[in-house]
Parts: structure tokens; sequence; C-alpha cells
């Protein structure tokens, strides 16, 4: 309701400027969509649940859509087909990226690897982080920390079982994804699973930022506002990330310190960028490391926590899949409960489609990060404008029925006679992008995802909340910049 008030408000001075821009709205060649409204376009028509509106109006319009919203002429692609010209063939000139106004805080954007253009800085920064962070090597090299943090998980999950304690799945796996992260990149625990008001501090930051940066702004709709930022969502932005600043603030100084006081070093990220640092042409600077932080801890932590959540909240409304995945790892990794490791992931062909599975119907990021069109460029037949953004509606790519047999429901097993997968070459399924604005965090999250999962399915059985039954299990969900679930799954543990 805010929002709309606000919009409400703000009409008549529009209305104004508006009639000294424009003697009349014309819209521009090109895609089919619905009318616009003067002033406004097609705002009132994404509702509270974009991907969910627009999926709909997809359908009388066409997999690629054209919509005004405010003065930000936006491009909807709602098929595997068009995203592939999108992302693929045309890559290049889709490259760019329209930059929210809440990511200006702190000058974010101008540093940030998920908001800088395809240039210099953005391919120095994915570099950095493909070699020194997301290659086989470094990752195959921290296998034993994620073994850990993930047995971590189990132990206290242990305690709740015999406590007859429920658990809050997106909680601890926040908690563990946290901590594999934080490890990785400056070896030390950010969050600790018994303590959960010291857990919900990061998840309260993360999931701010993410669902303000996702949120609705008119800012974003009519730039002329973003000097007084109607809604506050700027100034809420620049909380949240000057709550993450201070974090790391504290611990790279604190690294800072040691380095001079001491000859051990670390085996971290930070130990690395710190000497790229050093050296007399970086290009990497002590800004640029704090903002890389942002991005990974954001991006990590939030996606995999989610992915987790749906995917178990999915198994707890459907005992029968949720038992076949508990026997698949029964017959390959041993009935006694030894631990998952993450060379058995490849050996688990369900579990890989459950994850599958929870990637086509819940995809993290509805809408994946927005493209912007560098030039104008014909798709589809019809002339896509320079400056347009661009949204890929992978929820409704996922729920497409021409696509996908009994579309709304969770059927693992159709990907058990597919070669479609998720890393970015089937568009029918591309949760984390594709071409060259691919997710680079895309090989951990892999590992991260499949491990929590199948580590929570191999040692324990789960059951719903007392009073429950499967099919109650709350399926709504609460847009963002990611699609999270509006009320966190909770199960009880049974130790097997």
């Amino acid at each position: 309701m805010d929002f709309i008030a606000s919009l409400l408000a703000l009409t008549f001075v529009l209305a104004c400027i508006h009639v000294l821009k424009h003697s009349s709205y014309r819209r521009q060649p090109g895609p089919p969509g619905p009318y616009p409204f003067p002033i406004i376009g097609n705002i009132f028509q994404l509702g509270h649940k974009p991907h969910l509106s627009l999926a709909t109006l997809s359908k009388t319009y066409g997999p690629l859509m054209s919509l005004q919203l405010g003065t930000i002429t936006t491009m909807v692609v709602s098929s595997p087909k068009i995203a592939k010209e999108v992302l693929q063939k045309h890559d290049q000139v889709f490259s760019g990226r329209p930059v929210p106004h809440a990511i200006t805080a702190l000058d974010h954007n101008t540093v940030s690897m998920a908001w800088l253009p395809a240039e210099k800085q953005w391919r120095n920064l994915r570099k950095i982080c493909k070699e020194h962070l997301f290659s086989s090597q470094r990752l195959n090299a921290s296998q034993v920390l994620r073994r850990e943090k993930v047995q971590e998980l189990l132990d206290y999950i242990h305690e709740c079982c015999i406590r007859s304690q429920a658990v809050d799945i997106g909680r601890v796996a926040f908690t563990t994804t946290l901590n594999l992260i934080s490890n990785t990149i400056f070896s030390i625990d950010l969050a600790h699973l018994h303590d959960s008001n010291g857990s919900q501090v990061p998840k309260d930051i993360v999931w701010g930022l993410m669902e303000y940066v996702g949120k609705p702004n008119l800012a974003d709709y009519f730039p002329v506002l973003r000097l007084i930022d109607p809604q506050g969502i700027l100034k809420q932005g620049q909380i949240y990330f000057e709550k993450l600043s201070v974090i790391f603030d504290g611990i790279i100084n604190r690294r800072i310190e040691s380095r001079s006081s001491s000859s051990s070093r670390s085996n971290d990220l930070l130990e690395t960028l710190l000497d790229l640092s050093q050296k007399n042409d970086s290009e990497l600077s002590y800004k640029d490391m704090k903002h890389m932080f942002v991005d990974l801890f954001v991006a990590g932590t939030d996606t995999t926590t989610t992915t987790v959540e749906w995917a178990m909240a999915e198994l707890l409304q459907n005992p029968t899949i949720m038992a076949r995945a508990r026997t698949e790892l029964e017959q390959v990794i041993g009935k006694e409960g030894g631990a998952v490791q993450e060379s058995d992931i490849a050996r688990l062909p369900y579990l890989q489609a459950v994850v599958k599975e929870t990637f086509r119907l819940h995809p993290p990021a509805p809408f994946l990060v927005p493209h912007k069109a560098e030039s104008d460029t014909k798709i589809n037949g019809y002339i896509v404008p320079k400056n347009a953004q661009i949204l890929i509606n992978l929820w409704a790519i996922g729920r497409d029925s021409s696509i996908w047999s009994n579309p709304d429901s969770f059927v693992p097993e159709r990907f058990l006679e597919s070669e479609i997968d998720f890393r970015g070459q089937d568009f029918e399924l591309i949760p984390f992008g594709a071409g060259r604005r691919i997710c680079p965090g895309l090989p951990l999250a892999h590992r991260m995802v499949h491990l929590i999962l199948a580590s929570l399915l191999h040692c324990f059985d789960w059951k719903v909340e007392d009073g429950m039954i499967p099919k109650e299990v709350d399926m709504s969900d609460k847009f963002g910049l990611t699609l999270s679930k509006a009320v966190p799954p909770k199960a009880y543990p049974i130790k097997v």
C-alpha cells in the first residue's frame, strides 16, 4: 500500500513534467504488450508478485512482451527460444545492466561485479573470482572445510532430534552457508548454529538488502525522482550496505595488522587479494575487495539458502519423493549414515533431479539480474530499443505447459531421462543465467546445495510440525530480488 500511495501522490507532479516534455504518449515500435496508462505506463500491472503477473500477461501478448514502467522501456522474455537469442546469440549486445537506485548506495554499482558494465574492470574481477575462488582446483582443496561445516550442521540437528525440537530449515541452511563462505574468504565463522540471535543479525542484513534491492521503486521508474528517494529505499539500502561494510572493515583491518606482526599466512581469499593488491601493477583496491565480498556473501548465502528451503518444503509436502531420495542415498552411501562426500553427487541422479525440479519451480532469482540493451537489436522479428531493460521470466518458463508436462507439480522424475542441466546451455533451466553474465559462483553453489540437501536427507528422516499433514506445508512465496519462502519451513528431524 505504501508503494501505491506514493505513486498516486506523485502522479500530479509527474504529469506536469510529462506535459512539458511530451505533447502525447507514444509507444516506441516494438514487441506487443498491454496498452500503457499515461505517465505511469504499466506499473500497476506488475502487482505484488510481478513474476506471476507477467507470466499471465505473456499468455496474451507472447513470449517477447513490451511494457512501459514509468519512463523505462522493459522487455519481458518468457520462452527458452528467445532467452537463447538474448543471452547467447546477442550476448554482447544485452550484457549491460540497468542499475537500481538502491544499488548506488556507497557507490556499490561502480565497483560491483554484478552491476559493472562488461568491460575491463568487470573482466578483472571475474578473473580473480574464477582463478582464486571458483576454480576446480580451489574448490577441491576446500572440500574438507565444507565437510566440517556440514558436520556441524548435522551435530546441531542431532541435538534438536534428542530434544524433539523442530528445525528452522532456512536459519540452519543460512548459517551453514554463511560459515562456508566466510571460512573460504576469511577463515572464520560469522554465525553460530546454537546462537539464534547472533545468527539472525547477518541473515537480516543479507535478506533485508535483497528485499530492498528487489522492491518496486518509483526512483527506478522515474529517474527524476532519484534526488528525493520518495520511498526511502536508497536510504534503507545504504543502512544495510553500511552494516556489511563495518563487518568487513573490521575483518580486513585485523588481517592487515596480523600480516604486519607475523610471518604466518592464512590460505584464504582475503590473503590472496591482499597479496594481489600489493603488487605494483595491481588494479585491485581496498574498496574493490569490500564490495566483492558484499557480492559474494549476498548472492552466495541467499540463493543457496532459498534453494535448500524450497527443496525441503517440496519434500516435506511430498513424502514419497523424500523417501525415494533417501533410498538412493542409502544405496549409494550406505545405511550406517556415513558422511556424504562431494564426489558422491555424480552418483545420485535422483537427488540431482530433485535439485533441478526445485530450480524449475522456484528459481532463486525469478527474473535473473536484469539485462540492458546496448543498441537497437532485432529479436523475434521485433526491434528491442537501445537502453531497454530485459527481464527473463524464469518463473514463467519453468511453469510453461508447452515445455513441461504437469508444470505446477513437483516431479523430479521428469529429469531422470532428460539431458537438461542448469549450467547455462539448456535455456529451459537457467537459474544461474547464461552467457558472459552467468553467475560466476555456479560451481560452488552446485556443490553446496547438493551437499547440504543430501546430508540432511541421509542422516535424518523429516516430519512436518505437529498437527499438520504434508499437503498443509505453506508454499507461498515472497518477491524480492530473490524469490524466498513467505513462511520458512520447520520440521522435526528423526534420527535414522
